[in-house]
């Protein structure tokens, strides 16, 4: 199918824009989480320092982790627009790109944990610092082991997102959007799934990956936004030439 091909319309322009607006939400509130990170961040081991942490730093912890989570709702409304912008492409892979993207982003609101912490570690900060008995505040430390643990760990939201990205990149290559954006979307989730695949070796990766992610949101936001504006150009007719003076020429 063409490119031009894409659905279009009131409902389907409104869905766009609301898609584009959320892809550059994703850029500014990952920007805010990292300014915060840097000017306070938590520690990266040990369960006893998170919670003392997280108790002297309480308000900045829990803006931290809303900063990095609340995205993930704007992820996925992405997703759901490039869907729908997308299906004319390659309606395979725009639903397999849709279903796995969308199952990262799904995940990490079901289960609320981040590579920087989970807010359930306020929870028990604030059980330890007013724990008067040492085994109880023991038990809370254990507990927050755990979670600092979890954090550590490769997920299955991880390997999905830049997967996910992967996927639905293919189809943006002769979709609607700009098809360089697909070529950035694909070197962003093969980068994203080799930074998960040598988290523990190659850690630097990520340095690379984290403003690529951003890129490749801002890029698409505003590929989505320019959408419903390429939807209105009314395209170019070329004037035809009177018959009558065809006639005379030929019988001239």
């Amino acid at each position: 199918m063409s490119e031009l091909s894409w659905p279009k319309g009131p409902a389907w322009s409104s869905l766009y824009r609301i898609g584009g607006i959320a892809g550059l939400m994703v850029v500014i509130f990952g920007v805010a989480a990292l300014a915060l990170y840097a000017v306070n961040p938590p520690p990266v081991s040990g369960g006893e320092a998170t919670l003392r942490f997280i108790a002297d730093h309480k308000g900045s912890y829990i803006a931290q982790q809303l900063l990095w989570l609340v995205p993930s709702l704007f992820a996925l409304i992405v997703f759901v627009a490039l869907l729908i912008a997308l299906l004319p492409a390659s309606p395979s892979l725009a639903v397999l790109g849709f279903a796995v993207g969308g199952a990262s982003w799904t995940a990490l609101l079901a289960v609320p944990v981040t590579s920087e912490g989970t807010l359930s570690l306020v929870y028990l900060s604030d059980q330890y610092v007013g724990a008067a008995d040492p085994s109880a505040r023991s038990g809370f430390v254990a507990a927050a082991e755990a979670f600092v643990a979890e954090n550590n760990t490769v997920s299955l939201a991880g390997v999905l997102t830049p997967l996910g990205i992967f996927l639905i990149s293919l189809p943006m290559v002769r979709g609607a959007l700009p098809h360089w954006t697909g070529w950035l979307g694909i070197v962003t989730g093969s980068l994203g799934l080799l930074s998960e695949a040598l988290r523990f070796t190659a850690p630097a990766l990520y340095a690379v990956y984290g403003p690529l992610l951003w890129a490749w949101f801002a890029v698409v936001g505003v590929s989505l936004l320019r959408l419903p504006a390429r939807s209105e150009v009314p395209a170019l007719s070329i004037p035809r030439r009177p018959q009558g003076s065809s006639r005379a020429r030929r019988t001239a």
